[in-house]
């Protein structure tokens, strides 16, 4: 069985979340902190996010789940699996 990893749709959503933290002026550091999550690994696409590890973010940045989705889309190879 063939990996399924849309690398599209995770630079979407790590390039989203760095534009929250820069908007919001924090560093990678900073969000560290705060939160446990290294960013710095993520935002690189080093590491994979975790439903988790987006879900808390998303709390961090005071973000709802539907809300930090909207507009991330799946690549057309993903769609082959409607």
């Amino acid at each position: 069985m063939e990996a399924r990893r849309d690398d599209k749709m995770l630079r979407q959503i790590t390039d989203k979340f760095r534009e929250i933290r820069k908007s919001r002026g924090l560093t990678q550091g900073a969000v560290y902190e705060d939160t446990g999550v290294h960013v710095a690994k993520y935002e690189t696409s080093s590491y994979t996010l975790s439903i988790t590890t987006i879900a808390i973010l998303c709390s961090y940045f005071d973000i709802s789940l539907k809300d930090f989705f909207d507009g991330i889309t799946l690549s057309e190879d993903m769609n082959q699996w409607k």
